[in-house]
């Protein structure tokens, strides 16, 4: 069998079958879109482990990070493993794929007093009434106020929130369901938002919309004009070139970590399946309090 034709039928069985993110199914495409050019010509069953690692160094020569590597061979394995599952093949030739360790890195954050100044800029800008910046102010606040990612805030609906209890409910990955709590700051943003900007938003659009945040011709707002918003005002609080909404995640849950919150409480907040993925909080409240003693203490 031809390697991109398994590929595909590979692709279409993750998406249609067991039903894996459309982000997830494009990764997993790609990776093996990189590796049919590595085999070729060659069929399924013609692909030894000699060729896979062959691809993995030809990646490590062109600078992939150890991440994209570790990836790829996961991709990798799971391709073989599927088609070993559906006899394409009869031996799987990934069992010794062996990859680079993912490097843990910390997560950008910014400090406690950093995002009281941002918010409180963004706060004055919103002052104004301008439906972008009461908009605007409204999507920091509750990046930052729940912790919650840029898809998640993407998708939600009006009536996805409850302001009085100051609740809001989210879908997550693997549309797991779940109900973060935001605070007041978060509450009034949202509100005024709601009361004075996205009228104006949903007037410019063509029909109305479920969505709570809208864009400037009235649809739903995606997340390129997210990311834009939070590399512009945050990056500079933050020291960094490139910065993403999920800097202000990581930034919910260390404060939420260093106020001396229940690490599985932050785990229920953020939607994580594995407490584990969590527990890199830890080690970046644990940084933080070391750089702060470096500086302090007198024998340090």
């Amino acid at each position: 069998m031809e390697f991109a034709a398994a590929a595909q039928a590979f692709t279409d069985h993750l998406e249609k079958v067991r039903r894996l993110s459309p982000a997830t199914v494009r990764a997993y495409r790609s990776d093996l879109r990189d590796l049919a050019q590595t085999v070729g010509e060659l069929g399924v069953e013609e692909v030894s482990l000699e060729t896979l690692r062959d691809w993995l160094w030809r990646a490590t020569q062109r600078g992939d990070a150890r991440s994209t590597l570790a990836r790829r061979a996961a991709a990798a394995r799971s391709f073989f493993s599927w088609a070993q599952e559906e006899e394409i093949i009869a031996h799987d030739p990934s069992l010794r794929l062996v990859a680079p360790k993912r490097g843990r890195t910390l997560p950008t954050i910014a400090s406690q007093d950093a995002m009281t100044a941002l918010l409180d800029a963004q706060r004055s800008a919103a002052a104004t009434g301008e439906p972008d910046a009461l908009r605007d102010h409204a999507v920091l606040e509750l990046l930052y106020g729940a912790g919650i990612r840029v898809s998640e805030l993407c998708g939600l609906d009006v009536d996805d929130l409850d302001l009085a209890r100051g609740t809001v409910r989210v879908l997550g990955k693997g549309s797991k369901e779940r109900v973060v709590p935001f605070g007041v700051p978060a509450r009034d943003a949202v509100g005024a938002y709601l009361t004075r900007g996205r009228p104006v938003h949903m007037a410019r659009g063509s029909r109305p919309s479920p969505a709570l945040l809208l864009g400037a011709r009235g649809g739903r707002i995606g997340p390129r004009a997210v990311y834009s918003l939070v590399a512009r005002v945050l990056a500079p609080f933050v020291g960094a070139d490139t910065v993403g909404p999920h800097a202000l995640r990581h930034t919910a849950a260390t404060h939420l970590l260093d106020g001396g919150a229940d690490l599985r409480a932050v785990q229920e907040i953020l939607g994580h399946a594995s407490l584990g993925t969590t527990q890199i909080y830890t080690h970046v409240s644990a940084e933080r309090l070391t750089a702060t003693y470096r500086l302090a203490h007198p024998r340090a």
